[in-house]
């Protein structure tokens, strides 16, 4: 279930379009939760420090502070600099990727042939949301993929299969300092992280008592 704490206070409840893209900056001590509402699709994630958008999510940091190749509750979400921007507080599907990235039209083309060249891509919504605060291109770097199904084999190989997210499943986020959301709703079509076919997802942003 992912109903919100009665006594919680909402500050942002909204519906991600299917392969739209969103942003929002979320306050320390506030929650982010991501809902997957009708299962198996993909949402590319960016977080950056909203005083200082030089500061930013770094997958490296994150996996080796915790020790393990994909996140869960209780993992700290590292930035580049080594200091904690969230801690995952809950997590009701266990799966979400942090090696394969973002979909692009570049990547597309490559792995699908050109006739994919075209088509509507993560990178294309990351540039559009992070254009809204000042950032460009550069400031992309390597995502976080919450519902995202990447298994790793021992020699470090790793393929996107089905995703095993049911609707309702969620993830919930604790801000440790103010930090910049960049969300795309993945519009990918041509391998299964979505289902083939991409969905809605909602995001709620709330206070909650204790925090």
């Amino acid at each position: 279930m992912h109903t919100i704490p009665a006594d919680a206070r909402v500050v942002i409840d909204t519906e991600i379009a299917a392969c739209a893209p969103w942003s929002a900056i979320i306050r320390k001590g506030q929650r982010l939760r991501i809902i997957d509402s009708h299962g198996q699709q993909a949402v590319d994630t960016l977080f950056y420090n909203a005083a200082d958008p030089q500061e930013r999510y770094s997958g490296q940091d994150t996996l080796r502070a915790q020790g393990a190749a994909y996140v869960s509750t209780g993992t700290r979400i590292v930035s580049n600099e080594g200091r904690t921007m969230l801690r995952m507080v809950a997590d009701s599907c266990g799966l979400h990727d942090t090696s394969a990235g973002a979909c692009s039209c570049e990547s597309n083309t490559v792995r699908f042939g050109r006739h994919t060249r075209y088509l509507h891509a993560c990178r294309e919504n990351f540039l559009i949301e992070a254009a809204k605060h000042g950032l460009s291109k550069r400031d992309i770097v390597p995502n976080l993929n919450f519902f995202m199904n990447v298994p790793i084999d021992p020699e470090g190989n790793f393929t996107v299969v089905d995703g095993v997210s049911k609707p309702g499943d969620h993830v919930e986020l604790l801000a440790e300092m103010d930090v910049l959301c960049l969300i795309s709703n993945c519009p990918q079509i041509n391998n299964p992280c979505n289902g083939f076919f991409p969905t809605p997802v909602q995001v709620v942003v709330f206070e909650a008592k204790g925090d």
